[in-house]
């Protein structure tokens, strides 16, 4: 090898060394912390507009829904006999029950279960001439409203299982974009008895909606049964809300 060549691997073994092993340095500063990793933001699917009667999430879910009138107490009964079963349910309370018991809503909400509007009189909306129905879901409205702090979650027309569309326009005006029918009926407010009651309500299949009421003692004593009937058929009963959420 020439000297020339000598001098050059002399100087490439200590420029070597230098890039695999880096001399020792003090302590350097903390560099910033990582970010944490964050969940992902759950997507919230918005409630359907205009009637429905059934979902099609293909959850086996089915929501029990309550006429909100009579006794309070018995309702009171009720409601606490579904929490105890795990049920949440929604009722849809008429207006002239809000006002003449101004714990109505609360005794709903403190159990977990959910409030929507019936109308105020409970009267044949369906029949009535427009100004006379926008009052009538108004009226109802605001009691929820002042007893909650808002409309409440869905509008269901009374007297009937399903609302015109002239009804219809007027909840969405409201604030009630969703208007809740049903498909199956219980026939509770028959006062039918308990079997019956259950053989009704065993109709529901996933994505039902139901119709039953709070006034009737029948109702309670169905209650248990009821959740019974559906749990063996792997069906949970929720809210409207989550039914169709």
């Amino acid at each position: 090898m020439s000297r020339r060549g000598l001098l050059g691997a002399a100087v490439a073994v200590p420029l070597l060394a230098a890039c695999s092993a880096p001399a020792a340095r003090g302590p350097q500063p903390a560099g910033p912390a990582p970010t944490p990793t964050r969940p992902p933001i759950p997507t919230i699917k918005p409630l359907p507009t205009g009637e429905v009667a059934r979902a099609d999430s293909g959850r086996a879910e089915v929501a029990l829904t309550f006429h909100g009138a009579g006794d309070l107490g018995l309702a009171r009964q009720v409601l606490a006999a579904l929490h105890a079963g795990g049920a949440a349910v929604t009722v849809l309370a008429v207006g002239t029950w809000l006002e003449q018991n101004p714990d109505a809503a609360r005794v709903v909400t403190d159990l977990g279960h959910e409030i929507g509007n019936h109308t105020y009189a409970h009267k044949d909306i369906d029949s009535m001439g427009e100004a006379a129905a926008r009052a009538e879901i108004e009226r109802c409205r605001d009691l929820i409203a002042k007893a909650t702090g808002g409309p409440g979650a869905f509008f269901r027309p009374s007297q009937a299982q399903h609302a015109t569309s002239a009804v219809v326009t007027l909840a969405a005006a409201a604030g009630y974009p969703t208007v809740l029918s049903y498909d199956v009926d219980s026939q509770d407010f028959t006062d039918p008895g308990v079997a019956a009651i259950r053989r009704n309500v065993a109709k529901a299949k996933a994505g039902s909606v139901v119709s039953m009421h709070l006034g009737h003692p029948g109702t309670l004593q169905a209650v248990p049964g009821v959740l019974a009937d559906l749990a063996g058929r792997g069906l949970t009963p929720v809210t409207a809300t989550r039914l169709f959420g």
